[in-house]
């Protein structure tokens, strides 16, 4: 045993991370209100006390979860950032790996993702600061020249948001399409658009 009676060491990472996992889960599943501790340490197959080893109540685990969804989330958006010097013929694949990371973290983590993106109070507010984060990305890659300098950076960015929100909850979390169909998908609406190219 640790500070405060925290098990140490490997086990103690284990019962912690199970916690987590199970919490999630049931979060998702069931809703805040509806999620009980008890119901977490069964599944988990441990006890409330040992629950209070690592978070002092149910909030605290629920926190814990947004805050990892929204870490994990804002990293992956700043590395889908462009650098500088790509050839204009390898844009549209590097815009597809950038979508297709975040949609496989969704993909990867769905219990987190409904609760970070979805329930939590703060989702509106990741959203907002998602846009953000995509919109400064943006205003760097149109000083690189990638994109056209009339373009309005923050519609674009709070579109994306609104696409990836909605595809995640209707193609995404049920399986209907994977994280790279939907990236390609993505890109060429946003680069291509919607047009006949048999018209005019």
């Amino acid at each position: 045993m640790g500070q405060r009676g925290r098990k140490v060491g490997a086990s103690g990472e284990r019962s912690r991370s199970l916690l987590l996992q199970i919490a999630a889960d049931q979060f998702a599943q069931e809703g805040y209100y509806n999620t009980k501790i008890s119901t977490i340490v069964k599944k988990a197959g441990l006890t409330q006390p040992t629950f209070y080893l690592y978070f002092q109540n149910k909030d605290a685990v629920f926190q814990e979860l947004v805050s990892l969804f929204r870490t994990k989330l804002f990293s992956l958006a700043e590395s889908s950032r462009l650098e500088s010097g790509i050839e204009r013929s390898a844009l549209p694949n590097q815009i597809k790996a950038g979508l297709t990371a975040m949609f496989s973290f969704f993909a990867e983590n769905p219990s987190l993702t409904r609760i970070g993106l979805l329930q939590a109070t703060e989702a509106e507010n990741i959203k907002t600061e998602l846009a953000a984060q995509i919109t400064d990305n943006l205003r760097k890659e149109m000083q690189d020249g990638y994109f056209q300098p009339t373009v309005d950076v923050k519609i674009v960015a709070e579109s994306l948001v609104g696409i990836m929100e909605r595809l995640v909850v209707t193609k995404l979390l049920p399986g209907i399409q994977k994280p790279e169909s939907l990236a390609n998908d993505i890109v060429d609406l946003l680069l291509y658009g919607i047009i006949s190219k048999n018209n005019g």
